[in-house]
Formats: structure tokens, sequence, C-alpha cells
């Protein structure tokens, strides 16, 4: 093997793996990202395990976390939820970056 075919090999894997940890980053994030929007929505146990999930399975509509805010900011617009879009985005943030430590941590 060349240098240079080795030099793609790593290359490539380092970007699988970088690739493998920012999803389940995003998934973690949004787990999270659903039991916060739970509890503002008065649900616990269960409901609010089931909710996180829910959650998680939006972010597969489309690329990106438009999906994710949409999802929740209808449920919060619902429920009668008084969260501002920022607040909600600052969480979004917050939780990615817990998220990213804890996956590193593992």
């Amino acid at each position: 093997m060349s240098g240079m075919d080795e030099r793609r090999n790593t290359f490539e894997n380092k970007f699988a793996h970088d690739e493998d940890l920012r999803f389940r980053a995003i998934a973690r994030r949004n787990k999270m990202l659903g039991l916060w929007a739970a509890e503002k929505l008065g649900k616990t146990g269960e409901d609010a395990q089931a909710y996180a999930g829910e959650v998680v399975r939006a972010d597969f509509e489309e690329a990106g976390d438009e999906d994710v805010i949409r999802k929740i900011t209808a449920d919060f617009s619902a429920a009668s939820v008084n969260v501002s879009d920022a607040e909600l985005r600052v969480q979004l943030l917050d939780l990615l970056e817990e998220a990213a430590k804890q996956i590193s941590a593992e």
C-alpha cells in the first residue's frame, strides 16, 4: 500500500469515527432536550421517556435542528408553555455540549 493510500484510509477512518461521534452526540442531545421539554410539559416517568423518544424521531424528518425545534415549539404552544425560541435554542446548544462531553467520557 502506498503512502497516499494509507493517508487516505487514515483520513476516511477518522472522518467515519468523527461522524459516528457527532451522530451519537446529537441523538443524546435530542433525548436530553426531549426530557427537558417533557418536564416543562408536566410529563414524568414513562410519559417523559416516550416524549423524549418522539423528539429523537422528529430529528429524522429533515437535516438540521429545525425539525426538532418545530416539534417542541408546537407542543409548547399547544400546552400553553411559555418558552421563547431563544431559550429553546440555548438549551439545544448547551445540551449538545453536555452530550458531547458524556460521549467523550465513555
